[in-house]
């Protein structure tokens, strides 16, 4: 609770703030649910031990963004505020003030932009939208905040959830790593290597490994929840949706799995191996197998939908957008399938095998190929926008924030191009391979490489940077009423 005076209600009712308010005061409380999230979050924010029936202004920050009223007992009941799309991550203040007392208090609002899994959500778009720190004017600033080394090649993708980094490494460890100092927090180990991505839903985080075992640990302290065993190495990295994390395995069959007990929904055999990492949406699971073919299953049941054939193993992941499935083979195509159906929409030619998952965004879809370069295609047509040469053939996938696309490739380099021209905005030198894909959360970008490290790039090193701040919350004297707002 803050007891501040502010000019905006005028010296007399400051006066009388002083003088009469603090019993009231004590009983002045906002609570906002939820108290995190993405910018453009709704949040519904009641209050309660204000003045009777008087008009209450509510502030992000220090703007008047809506107006509520009390009731005879001086409540007001949920309104929606959202939080606006330029608010950086880091602590935002959400303060209301009652126009008739003065009385107030402030809770504090956490934006932050989570990459929760490899696909950025089950969908497998590889776009974060909310990002809004980085972006093609300032990426040539991006510098090295911090590295963590880790006992092996680190060929998993990092999720980034709430301040914390998951990655896997072929030391047979999943790591979790406080984003704000590089500091591991947890480790857990597995019996193999991890190259599966991890996902990141409800308090659990879900990975793969090669001693054929899906894992969920408790994320903020890795304690193991449960195992589920297949028939082969967890390479796929999995997706949640609704309650099921589905995942694939080497012994040529995708799972579905209880997301809180493990328990086995089903199963469902392909002709080879599935390295590639699900995608979900309306009701079904996509995913590509070594044997040449995009499967959809009904994602309840896991009865095959439908099956469509490319011209030789398919290693990536699939993206679902607007009704239409995204995925690469390794004939040196990128393939369009309508989601439903799985007709046919077009196919896109590279000049390498394609082991890069797309990326959508915006009407495009950005692939990387085993020919050292990432192609824009018009994501309905297939017309090919722009390519961007890297020095080395590509098995990372890209990922686009803010008009900015970034991958990952053997020549061990972290690129940066700019999504509308393909234009080289900035590189960065590892000591290994980036077969990791890279992922961009809360004004950082994060991507692991084979020298055993991962990296975590920001703006000018994210020195004196907003988002790494923790604000004091406005004094009440920078808080001015917005006299516009809807009256009673």
């Amino acid at each position: 609770m803050h007891k501040q005076s502010t000019s905006a209600y005028g010296v007399l009712a400051a006066t009388m703030f002083v003088l009469v308010a603090t019993p009231a005061l004590a009983a002045v409380s906002v609570v906002l649910s939820p108290t995190s999230g993405h910018p453009k979050t709704a949040v519904q924010v009641s209050g309660s031990g204000f003045t009777a029936d008087e008009a209450v202004d509510v502030y992000f920050d220090t703007t008047d963004m809506l107006l509520a009223f009390t009731d005879d007992s001086g409540n007001f009941p949920n309104h929606q505020l959202n939080v606006p799309g330029g608010a950086q991550p880091g602590t935002h203040w959400i303060t209301a003030i009652g126009r008739k007392s003065g009385d107030g208090n402030q809770t504090a609002f956490t934006v932050r932009t989570n990459w929760a899994e490899v696909g950025f959500n089950e969908r497998g778009r590889r776009r974060n939208p909310y990002e809004n720190v980085i972006g093609p004017a300032n990426a040539g600033t991006l510098d090295l905040a911090w590295s963590v080394t880790t006992g092996n090649f680190v060929e998993s993708s990092p999720a980034v959830v709430n301040g914390l980094i998951y990655v896997g490494s072929k030391d047979n460890k999943l790591y979790a790593i406080t984003a704000s100092t590089g500091k591991v927090k947890w480790t857990a180990t597995m019996g193999n290597a991890v190259i599966s991505s991890p996902a990141v839903a409800n308090g659990i985080v879900y990975v793969g490994s090669g001693d054929h075992k899906l894992y969920a640990f408790n994320a903020a302290n890795g304690a193991l929840k449960w195992t589920a065993t297949t028939g082969g190495a967890v390479q796929s990295s999995p997706a949640v949706a609704n309650g099921v994390v589905y995942v694939g395995s080497a012994d040529n069959q995708l799972y579905a799995f209880n997301a809180t007990t493990g328990a086995t929904l089903w199963f469902v055999i392909t002709g080879a191996a599935v390295y590639s990492s699900p995608a979900v949406a309306n009701g079904m699971v996509y995913v590509g197998s070594f044997d040449g073919n995009v499967y959809a299953f009904n994602a309840a049941t896991g009865a095959n939908l439908w099956t469509a054939t490319t011209g030789n193993a398919v290693y990536c992941s699939p993206a679902v957008a607007n009704g239409v499935v995204y995925i690469g083979s390794r004939d040196n195509k990128l393939y369009a399938f309508n989601a439903v159906t799985g007709a046919a929409i077009w196919a896109a030619t590279t000049g390498g095998a394609v082991d890069s998952s797309p990326a959508v965004a915006n009407g495009v879809v950005y692939v990387g190929s085993g020919d050292g370069n990432l192609y824009a295609f018009n994501a309905a047509n297939s017309a090919l926008l722009w390519t961007a040469t890297t020095q080395d053939s590509v098995g990372s996938s890209p990922a686009v924030a803010n008009g900015v696309v970034y991958l990952g490739g053997y020549d061990k380099n972290l690129h940066a191009f700019d999504a509308d021209t393909g234009a080289s905005l900035w590189t960065a030198k590892t000591g290994g391979d980036v077969i990791s894909s890279p992922v961009v959360a809360d004004g950082v970008v994060y991507v692991g490489s084979d020298d055993n490290n991962l990296y975590a790039y920001a703006l000018d090193a994210g020195d004196n940077a907003a988002y790494h701040r923790n604000p004091a919350p406005p004094s009440y004297a920078t808080l001015h009423p917005d006299y516009r707002l809807n009256q009673k």
